[in-house]
């Protein structure tokens, strides 16, 4: 059986000097997520997580070009194997595709670990607690 392929982002900014992220609600709006989706074959892992972003979340910006981390799991009984990037956010736009079917917060990086039931996407978020903020916005790609 072949491997499926994601990407997605973390998405952040820098508020008042403190870090914060900006987690949405699943499809089914049960859940707090971050915005990721399967990797088109004719687009980069990176490329593709932006794409995704922008559709989930209405956010554009810098998007690193070495991933903070990736996981595996299972969707639709396939292996499924996710790479996620970090987003510096430079626009949050009010019209985009999936606006009305999901709801978008900024949170701190605590509250959002606590926040967020995917223990992999928990397990991401806490390796940002070790990273100092120049670290990550050094990180982004040019």
């Amino acid at each position: 059986m072949s491997v499926l392929h994601q990407s997605g982002v973390i998405p952040y900014r820098i508020n008042r000097g403190k870090l914060e992220i900006l987690l949405i609600t699943s499809s089914s709006g049960k859940r707090w997520i971050v915005p990721k989706g399967w990797i088109a074959l004719w687009m980069t892992s990176v490329r593709s997580a932006a794409k995704e972003a922008w559709e989930e979340a209405g956010v554009t910006g810098t998007v690193t070009h070495s991933a903070i981390g990736s996981y595996k799991t299972r969707k639709w009984g396939c292996p499924c194997q996710v790479e996620m990037h970090l987003m510096l956010v430079e626009q949050e736009l009010e019209t985009y595709p999936e606006a009305g079917r999901r709801k978008r917060q900024w949170l701190s990086l605590s509250k959002a670990i606590k926040r967020v039931q995917d223990v992999e996407l928990k397990r991401l978020l806490k390796h940002m607690q070790t990273i100092q903020l120049d670290q990550i916005s050094q990180a982004q790609s040019v």
